[in-house]
Order: structure tokens, then C-alpha cells, then sequence
């Protein structure tokens, strides 16, 4: 049995060091700038929240907190398991197998969708655009939340990790899809060193993160984020 449905992107961090990941979720964004920003363009009260990408379901018990319906959509079974458990109990909440090229969801049912740092990358994801133009109604709002690798601290060492990436590459292909862009500054916040050793290794080349542990004290790091949002 594949571990992943045909299509989906891998995401090695969470694919393979989920227990990593979820120390990553914890310290990231603490102020809860990402939220806010979201909340700025579309809230969530009543509405059926699709999160594309949804890995163990680390979001979704907070939109299910004032959201009507919640639905999370995850390409990789043993994920796909571990949110399903996460959520049990939780009312209006169903987690589903899926890709983002093919949404497991009816047309023009979602209020608001939710990709964070999960397959929309820019070129290359148009066939997931597709499918948020069929599943988001008229006035729902798409949200997809992606590195902003020109500033910030961790923006810096995504370009020495990936130094072929064109950020205004992803930025024009963005605009051109009429999405509009607010750029955030989060932190990194972790409880240990050992925590910060341990995530910098799950999303950085070894020798980036020998070099980044070496380099950076303490338990903070400022992270610039890209939120790119659609109204349907």
C-alpha cells in the first residue's frame, strides 16, 4: 500500500519526522500574526474551512473553534490517520485522504481554504488552482501562506539551502493568478536548544544546518512568511 496517494508533493519534514514537525508548529508564530492577517481579509464564524494539506491536523481544532464545519484534506495515510485521531470528537470536523490536484470536496462549498507551506509553491500548482476556482463559493477567500525568502533570518538560510529558487519568479506567477499578497514577519519560538537543533535539521541540507546550529544562538528566530489570498 503506497504511504502517499498518486500526486501528492512529498513533504519530508512532516513525512518523515512528524514528531519533529509538530515541535516546529508549536514554536512557530506564537504572536499569532498568521491568524490575524487571515482574520484582517476573511473569518471563519460559520464557515466551512477546507485546510489543503492538513499533515497531523495541527490546525484544525482551532478553526473548528468558531467555524460551522471544518474539513482537512491529507495525501499521506499515516498523517491522514493521525489527524483523523486528533480530531475525534470534535464536531463538524472530517478529515479526508486527497491531493490538492483533486479535492475531496463538493463545488462551491468552502468559505475559506488554507494552505500552509503545503503544495502551493507557485508554477507548477496551477492544477490545485484549478480546483479551489471549482470548490470555493462566490465570496469565499482562498488563503495560501508560503516563505518569503528575500528577508528574515530563516529567509536567508532558505536561499543558501535552495540557492536556485527565484522568489520573484513565485511572486509573478502569484499576480498573475489575481492573488494578492501580505507579507508577515513570525518568529520561531522554541522551549530548547535542542528543540531548535532538531527542527533546523528537518528543513535545512546537513551542511546548512551544521552551519546555522554553529552560527545562531539561542532560541528565536525571526521568519518571514508570504500570505497570498484570492476572493472567489
Amino acid at each position: 500500500m503506497r504511504a502517499a496517494l498518486e500526486g501528492a508533493v512529498p513533504s519530508p519534514n512532516i513525512w518523515r519526522h512528524p514528531h519533529v514537525y509538530e515541535l516546529e508548529n508549536e514554536a512557530a508564530d506564537p504572536d499569532g500574526v498568521v491568524d490575524a492577517a487571515m482574520r484582517a481579509v476573511r473569518g471563519t464564524a460559520g464557515a466551512h474551512v477546507l485546510d489543503i494539506g492538513c499533515g497531523d491536523g495541527y490546525h484544525l481544532a482551532r478553526f473548528a473553534r468558531d467555524a460551522a464545519r471544518v474539513t482537512g484534506v491529507e495525501p499521506h495515510a499515516r498523517l491522514a490517520r493521525a489527524a483523523q485521531a486528533r480530531t475525534a470528537g470534535l464536531p463538524g470536523v472530517e478529515v479526508r485522504t486527497g491531493v490538492a490536484q483533486r479535492l475531496p470536496v463538493p463545488d462551491a462549498s468552502v468559505d475559506v481554504a488554507h494552505a500552509r507551506l503545503a503544495y502551493f509553491f507557485g508554477p507548477g500548482c496551477e492544477p490545485g488552482l484549478a480546483e479551489l476556482r471549482r470548490v470555493v463559493r462566490r465570496g469565499g477567500v482562498a488563503f495560501v501562506i508560503d516563505n518569503d525568502a528575500t528577508r528574515s533570518t530563516f529567509g536567508g538560510w532558505f536561499r543558501r539551502f535552495l540557492p536556485d529558487y527565484d522568489p520573484e519568479r513565485v511572486e509573478r506567477f502569484w499576480v498573475r493568478q489575481g492573488f494578492q499578497r501580505t507579507p508577515l514577519t513570525i518568529r520561531w519560538c522554541f522551549a530548547t536548544r535542542a528543540d531548535f537543533e532538531a527542527v533546523v535539521r528537518i528543513e535545512l541540507s546537513p551542511q546548512v544546518a551544521d552551519e546555522v546550529v554553529a552560527e545562531h544562538p539561542g532560541l528565536e528566530v525571526d521568519y518571514a512568511l508570504n500570505l497570498w489570498w484570492k476572493e472567489y
